[in-house]
C-alpha cells in the first residue's frame, strides 16, 4: 500500500505540474515571443517547430520493452569499454534515465526559475544562442567565461545529440537539457574537459540528479585517471566534488540564458560558495 500511494502521490504532483505548464504555454503562445538580446537568444521564425513537435516528428524512436532491454545492456557494456563514443553513452543515458526523470521534472516544476525553463523550452546551439555577442561580453561574466571555455577546449553546443528514446517529450525535454547544460556545469565549475575534470563533473550531476549514467561515469571513470590525477582524486578532488553534489543549487534549474551577463562569480557563490575555490585539476 505504502507503494502504491506513493505511485499515485508522483503521479498527481506530476498531472499538477504539468496542468499549469500547459496554462503558461497557453499565456506565452498567445501573447508571442519576441527576440531577447538581453539573454543572447536569437530571434525564431514562426516556422520553427515546437519543442514537442521537433521531437515526435524528427527524433523520438519507438521502442519495445525487449528492445529497451537489449540496448540498455548493449550500451551499457560498450560506454564502459569506450567511454570516448558519445553516442553509446547518450544511448545508455536515455535508457536507464526513466525511473528518475519524472521526481527531476516535479522538482524543476516546483522551483521559480526552472519552472521558466519549461515554459519557454530554450535550446543551447549555434542556432539559438548568439555567440558573437556572448564573444563580446567580458571575461568576468558568464557568458564570456562560457564562451571562451568553447574556445579553449574546441568544443560546440551543438556537439550535443537529440533525445531519441524516451517517449514523454516533457521528460525528454529533462533530459535535453541536461545534456546541453553540461558544458555550462564545466564553465561554473571551473572543471576542465580532462578525464578529471570529467568525473568530477560527473559527481556533481550524479548526486544532484540521480541519473544512473552520471553515477556510474564518475564511479568507473575515476579508474581510468592517471596516476597523479588520482592522487588529486583521492586527496582532495573527489571530496570537494561530493560537497558540491550534496550542498549547492541543482545545476539543471538555473535559467542560464537569463544570466549571461551575470558576474560569474556571483552565479557561483548564488549556487555554491565551495564554486569560488574549485581544486585545479
Amino acid at each position: 500500500m505504502k507503494l502504491n500511494s506513493l505511485v499515485y502521490t508522483t503521479g498527481q504532483e506530476v498531472i499538477c505540474c504539468r496542468k499549469h505548464l500547459a496554462s503558461q504555454q497557453r499565456y506565452f503562445s498567445a501573447h508571442g515571443q519576441h527576440e531577447n538580446k538581453q539573454t543572447g537568444s536569437q530571434s525564431q521564425s514562426h516556422h520553427d517547430l515546437s519543442w514537442e513537435e521537433e521531437f515526435r516528428t524528427k527524433h523520438f524512436i519507438p521502442l519495445t520493452p525487449l528492445q529497451k532491454a537489449i540496448i540498455y545492456a548493449g550500451s551499457g557494456i560498450a560506454s564502459f569499454l569506450d567511454p570516448t563514443k558519445a553516442e553509446n553513452i547518450a544511448t545508455f543515458g536515455e535508457i536507464s534515465a526513466t525511473p528518475v526523470l519524472s521526481s527531476l521534472y516535479t522538482k524543476m516544476m516546483n522551483d521559480s526559475e526552472a519552472s521558466r525553463i519549461f515554459i519557454q523550452k530554450p535550446r543551447i546551439n549555434s542556432k539559438t544562442i548568439d555567440m558573437k555577442w556572448l564573444s563580446t561580453l567580458p571575461e568576468n561574466t558568464l557568458g564570456g567565461t562560457y564562451y571562451r571555455f568553447l574556445d579553449k577546449n574546441k568544443v560546440t553546443p551543438d556537439s550535443r545529440l537529440p533525445v531519441r528514446f524516451i517517449k514523454d517529450p516533457e521528460l525528454a525535454f529533462v533530459m535535453q537539457r541536461y545534456r546541453e547544460i553540461h558544458d555550462l556545469v564545466h564553465t561554473v565549475s571551473g572543471q576542465p574537459t580532462n578525464m578529471l575534470g570529467e568525473v568530477l563533473v560527473k559527481w556533481i550531476e550524479g548526486i544532484q540528479t540521480g541519473l544512473p549514467m552520471c553515477l556510474t561515469g564518475g564511479l568507473f571513470g575515476a579508474t581510468r585517471l592517471y596516476p597523479k590525477q588520482r592522487t588529486k582524486y583521492s586527496n582532495t578532488h573527489l571530496k570537494w566534488a561530493l560537497e558540491v553534489g550534496f550542498n549547492s543549487k541543482p545545476f539543471l534549474n538555473i535559467f542560464y540564458e537569463e544570466r549571461w551577463e551575470q558576474p560569474i562569480d556571483e552565479l557561483r557563490h548564488y549556487i555554491s560558495p565551495l564554486l569560488l575555490t574549485p581544486p585545479k585539476s
